[in-house]
């Protein structure tokens, strides 16, 4: 018998390659082949046009049983998963390690057992390929979870799981702490390979679609944050969601990125402590600093995720150097090449000099801003350090700059005002239209950065 050919599959674009090599030859990309189960050889003479199942077709209107959620117990959770747990979906939740993944799903799988246990509904199974039950007990006993009615195993087959599962009824929950360390026996490969993360995967979201269990998998991620394994196990999946945040710092963000059940880019918020995960109803009492006396280079940005307005503080640092000296520009929280583009447009359209200073932009909080809106608070921090003059301590600033200098209207102008009014500010400056009026807040339309530099000088 011939020995199988060994192949290598690129896990991110999907390209097949027959010998290893540290650059994939079709996306670029470094040290992305792994080696894959080999390839099974089928019969060119296979016909696939016969021998099976015929489909019956539905019309697009045909009348849809109404979808229904399963709370979670935890608010934050439900709201960045859509409303709650989809029966039958499959939820991919990925994350750095330590950063509390396990705890959330702990916290969750708790509350809803507890709540079936009272209404009667399916069980709820936690399976662990990485610790042993007697750690996951400890854990609970320190969140205070230990009487909660969770079924517990520490596993990795992926048959043993699913024989006995069908042994008994279908568990409302299922978690899966993690994919990577779940192998099939019908596939050769170690455990995480790319082969071995598909079938598991397969297999298990497979059974949830059979049963209506809502199934959520556990996901390592890569260096660079992405999810580990192949790229099909997110299209496999219905939600992926990224738990995100900083070690040192005590909040966590769960994200959405995909949700085929809901929107997309919501968030719900923690904050971990002594006692495991808290919700935080009001995220922007978080991310500001509550002080009482003005600084220069600080200013308050409404972002948006989602359908959630969040105040986050951008504080920036000027430093100027002595001649020859190469400045430094440092970021956190924010893109760097579009800080780049920031201060090419205050240079070339407002006549401030950047060059000859180090920038050092941050967002308190640990909170990273993908908004563009940003773009007009980043500036009135930037001219804020430069002229040493401090913002108005109740202002907020958000809109879009582009390279003309021009401010340009972004969306939801009326719910991030609405929500700084909420929180005591009153004082708007924004792109330079006309937003609903608020109760409470004055709005300043800016056109261009030139008048963001004018109020900045004027002190107003």
């Amino acid at each position: 018998m011939a020995k199988p050919k060994r192949r290598y599959v690129c896990t991110e674009c999907g390209s097949v390659a027959s010998r290893w090599q540290g650059q994939c030859a079709d996306c670029g990309q470094w040290n992305t082949l792994v080696e894959d189960a080999p390839a099974t050889v089928f019969s060119t003479r296979h016909d696939l046009s016969a021998g099976g199942r015929a489909l019956a077709f539905e019309p697009l209107d045909a009348p849809t049983p109404p979808l229904t959620r399963r709370g979670t117990g935890l608010a934050e959770f439900d709201r960045a998963l859509g409303g709650g747990l989809v029966p039958g979906s499959a939820i991919l939740m990925g994350g750095e390690p330590g950063i509390g993944k396990s705890t959330l799903l702990l916290q969750a799988a708790a509350a809803i057992a507890r709540a079936n246990r009272q209404s009667g509904a399916g069980p709820v199974v936690y399976v662990s390929g990485e610790e042993a039950a007697g750690q996951i007990r400890l854990r609970a006993g320190r969140l205070g979870l230990a009487d909660a009615p969770i079924r517990l195993a520490a596993a990795t087959s992926v048959r043993d799981i699913l024989t006995t599962l069908h042994e008994s009824e279908p568990p409302a929950l299922l978690v899966i702490d993690s994919i990577q360390t779940m192998h099939s026996d019908t596939i050769e490969g170690a455990p995480g390979t790319v082969s071995q993360v598909r079938a598991s995967a397969f297999e298990l979201i497979r059974y949830a679609k059979q049963t209506g269990t809502a199934l959520v998998l556990v996901g390592h991620v890569t260096k660079d944050g992405t999810i580990a394994g192949p790229r099909v196990l997110e299209h496999m999946v219905d939600v992926v969601m990224s738990f995100e945040g900083e070690r040192s710092h005590q909040y966590r963000i769960l994200r959405s990125l995909k949700n085929r059940f809901g929107a997309v880019d919501e968030i719900g918020v923690f904050a971990m402590e002594g006692a495991g995960l808290t919700e935080v109803a009001n995220p922007s009492l978080l991310f500001l600093s509550g002080r009482e006396e003005p600084v220069a280079g600080s200013s308050v940005f409404p972002a948006l995720e989602g359908t959630r307005p969040v105040l986050v503080e951008v504080q920036a640092l000027i430093v100027r150097l002595q001649s020859g000296a190469t400045p430094r520009r440092a970021v956190v929280g924010w893109d760097t090449g579009r800080l780049a583009m920031l201060l090419a447009v205050l240079e070339a359209r407002c006549g401030l000099s950047f060059s000859s200073a180090e920038v050092y932009l941050n967002v308190a909080g640990g909170y990273r801003l993908t908004d563009p809106a940003a773009d007009l608070a980043v500036a009135a921090a930037l001219v804020s350090a430069l002229a040493d003059r401090p913002l108005p301590l109740r202002s907020i600033w958000f809109g879009e700059v582009s390279l003309s200098g021009e401010v340009r209207p972004v969306a939801h102008c009326g719910l991030r005002l609405r929500e700084a009014a909420k929180l005591g500010f009153d004082l708007g400056n924004g792109p330079d239209a006309s937003p609903e009026s608020v109760a409470g807040l004055r709005f300043t339309g800016l056109a261009t950065l030139p008048r963001l530099v004018d109020r900045v000088m004027a002190g107003a």
